[in-house]
């Protein structure tokens, strides 16, 4: 079953699609407001952060909003952690709906159109060309920057983005005769490995399914040569004979190889099995790696997901947005606290301790990075991956539509639909949530 949270954001993106079609897109930073902070004015901004990973990543972030305040001691942060990325999309949804918006918040950087489909949010440009413009944006990597802009404009700053990796046991592959030290490469070898793996009350591969099916699609989609929507965010093509491949192959590993668990697969079930050795392999994001990093009683490997066509995984996780219907002095704080999160030597710590992947091209060439990925160069693969990352899955409509697709996914994984007519379906569901924007 789909969980409260996330049916509760299919509710909001049909409330807030007919609020789109009363009032235009945000085109500027104005508010309700438009007073400036005078010199030596206190501004106190409400911040809303989600957690999606294993660790204790809200004293990390309570850590940085203190000392941002100690710089800026006009500027005072309260850090809200909100719950998951759903969680937190439902409350800041929430919050607009009820002219309550928090000033600043990290949610799903896939969240851009319907963010823009409530009028909830303001381009960042102005902000930009202070700070220097194309030269300032072109520090953040290319794959990452794909879902904060459209239309020639940006509208939200990476900050604790990931790709998906393979973690993979090196203890069981030594038992098992695999080279422990090289990651399976191609989808060939990676069903190969899993069967050498399962065994012993052991999976050879997990991957998760509950909450980002969707996500995981989209690296057989990637995988297989093609994306899973158009930029604009107003056409998906969930069904295609690659997709098709993909979902067979994924699906074929549970019901035919017998290499990793039959049907929905939680979210955080799977980095626990790998720390206890119940599976030897995991997709998984890279937020996670310092959480095994430090939890793992065994050596392990991180790779790049396996390739068919050429490798390839989608962006995940979340991007700084500032709200439209608050004073303009808060806006200008919060693009000071973005500004402080997202510096070099912040984004490089702020990778170091969590695992996400830097998001800046400069924080690699920190010495405190360039120490710590000579010490653990699994901190490099997620980075290096980027070079064959696309945009994660974001429509307009997105909740409906990322809905169509995971629900028809788990259908297949749990036996009750076949890949080509699930997907089928899948298109003709997120056809008729996208048809309005269509028009």
């Amino acid at each position: 079953m789909r969980s409260f949270a996330t049916k509760m954001i299919c509710t909001s993106l049909c409330l807030m699609m007919m609020a789109a079609c009363a009032k235009p897109a945000a085109t500027g930073t104005g508010s309700q407001n438009e007073s400036a902070a005078k010199p030596g004015e206190k501004v106190e901004l409400t911040f809303y952060y989600p957690i999606a990973v294993g660790g204790p990543l809200t004293e990390t972030i309570e850590g940085m909003a203190r000392e941002f305040t100690k710089l800026h001691p006009n500027i005072t942060v309260k850090p809200v952690y909100t719950g998951s990325y759903a969680d937190t999309t439902v409350k800041a949804q929430a919050g607009v709906q009820s002219k309550t918006p928090p000033d600043v918040a990290v949610l799903l950087s896939t969240e851009l159109f319907s963010l823009l489909d409530m009028n909830a949010i303001i381009p960042l440009d102005d902000f930009i060309a202070k700070e220097g413009g194309d030269k300032y944006l072109s520090d953040f990597y290319p794959a990452f920057k794909a879902n904060s802009q459209t239309g020639g404009k940006t509208y939200s700053i990476p900050f604790q983005r990931s790709t998906i990796v393979l973690y993979y046991n090196k203890e069981l592959f030594k038992k098992a005769g695999l080279d422990p030290e090289k990651a399976p490469q191609t989808w060939e070898e990676i069903r190969d490995a899993a069967k050498k793996l399962t065994k012993d009350g052991t999976w050879g591969l997990e991957i998760p399914v509950s909450g980002f099916a969707y996500w995981m699609l989209q690296t057989f989609a990637l995988q297989n040569g093609k994306n899973l929507m158009t930029e604009d965010g107003k056409k998906v093509m969930f069904n295609t004979p690659e997709n098709i491949d993909g979902l067979q192959y994924w699906s074929d590993l549970a019901m035919k190889d017998k290499v990793m668990p039959q049907g929905v697969t939680e979210w955080g079930t799977v980095p626990s099995d790998f720390l206890e050795g119940k599976t030897a392999m995991m997709y998984h994001t890279t937020g996670n790696l310092s959480n095994v990093k430090k939890n793992a009683k065994f050596d392990f490997g991180v790779g790049y997901l396996p390739k068919n066509k050429s490798f390839g995984s989608p962006t995940g996780g979340g991007n700084f947005y500032i709200f439209k219907d608050i004073d303009k002095k808060k806006q200008e704080a919060a693009w000071e606290f973005i500004k402080f999160m997202t510096e070099t030597e912040r984004a490089a710590q702020w990778s170091i301790d969590t695992g996400y992947v830097a998001v800046k091209k400069s924080a690699y060439e920190t010495e405190r990075m360039k120490k710590y990925a000579a010490e653990f160069p699994q901190a490099l693969v997620a980075r290096d991956q980027l070079q064959y990352a696309a945009a994660e899955l974001s429509t307009h409509n997105n909740g409906k539509v990322t809905k169509a697709i995971s629900d028809q996914v788990q259908a297949v994984l749990t036996g009750s639909l076949q890949p080509a007519e699930a997907l089928k379906k899948a298109q003709e569901e997120a056809d008729k949530a996208l048809a309005p924007f269509n028009k």
